[in-house]
């Protein structure tokens, strides 16, 4: 069964005491794009994520975004310049001797001398939180390719209809074609015959409607339409992605039709030939979504 290209899917785990929370949502897209936002610790294992969803989806854009609650993925840290601080004392005692000064120097004097204390971050070992992220991205792919599926079971109802609609109306034109060549000849007959007063060759008439009769057939076009529903049919059934054989398919059904029109010469086929596109358009715009 066909598969939509838009979903929603989310997945949590644990380890320790972090909390691992993975979402994903994805949309349409020609190819297979997946996005990560997830904090930067973690970007060893990017790659990895990555085909862990591309093993459940060939197309669409997925963005991902991880979030770890609990214990900070790295621990603030006071780092002391103390060869800056020896700088700084010898530089106060000199100015305090030179000057006679008595004060001494007090903590908050230190606290506010720039450089001699500063913070970096000391990161932890994240190796024991992959497997839960990882936990986490399978649940929420598969929620995601759920969405995905059921999203894609109320399009495939809704491409069935159309298609069958176009069969229909393949069906009409069918059945309307072969009188369009003998509608010709009685209006071959009717203009001559008011022209040269009743007399004119019959077989010249025969000749100009075997003639129109040529240029005006459609049924290697009714037949390759016939063609195409199948073969889209057959690949909504398929489990694969058919996302670009379908919408190929589309653009040689719209081909189809147009010969149909420009060759018919009749006002009722041309009448059929709209309605078809219109189910067709409808097709169109469902397809965009399908994976």
């Amino acid at each position: 069964m066909i598969k939509s290209m838009t979903g929603f899917g989310r997945g949590k785990a644990e380890v320790e005491n972090r909390s691992v929370t993975v979402e994903m949502k994805s949309v349409n897209h020609r190819f297979c794009e997946i996005v990560i936002r997830m904090p930067r610790q973690l970007i060893e294992i990017e790659d990895k994520i990555k085909k862990i969803v591309q093993t459940y989806i060939k197309r669409g854009r997925v963005e991902v975004f991880v979030t770890i609650s609990g214990e900070e993925m790295a621990k603030k840290k006071l780092q002391t310049d103390w060869q800056l601080l020896d700088e700084y004392m010898n530089a106060l005692q000199q100015v305090k001797e030179k000057h006679g000064l008595s004060q001494s120097v007090q903590i908050q004097d230190i606290l506010h001398m720039p450089e001699v204390m500063t913070t970096y971050e000391e990161e932890a070992d994240q190796t024991s939180i992959h497997g839960a992220i990882f936990e986490a991205v399978e649940a929420a792919v598969h929620q995601l390719v759920d969405m995905r599926k059921r999203e894609g079971s109320e399009l495939y109802h809704d491409l069935m209809g159309y298609l069958q609609d176009i069969q229909d109306i393949r069906g009409k034109i069918t059945q309307l074609a072969p009188e369009v060549a003998e509608q010709y000849r009685e209006r071959i007959k009717r203009k001559l015959s008011d022209y040269l007063e009743g007399t004119f060759d019959e077989q010249r008439v025969l000749t100009e409607v075997a003639i129109f009769a040529e240029k005006a057939d459609i049924s290697e076009e009714l037949t390759r339409i016939q063609s195409h529903v199948s073969q889209f049919i057959q690949a909504l059934n398929t489990p694969d992605s058919v996302g670009r054989k379908l919408d190929f398919l589309v653009q040689e059904l719209n081909r189809e039709m147009n010969t149909i029109g420009a060759k018919a010469n009749n006002g009722t086929i041309a009448q059929y030939v709209i309605s078809m596109k219109a189910q067709l358009e409808r097709i169109k715009e469902q397809v965009q979504n399908i994976e």
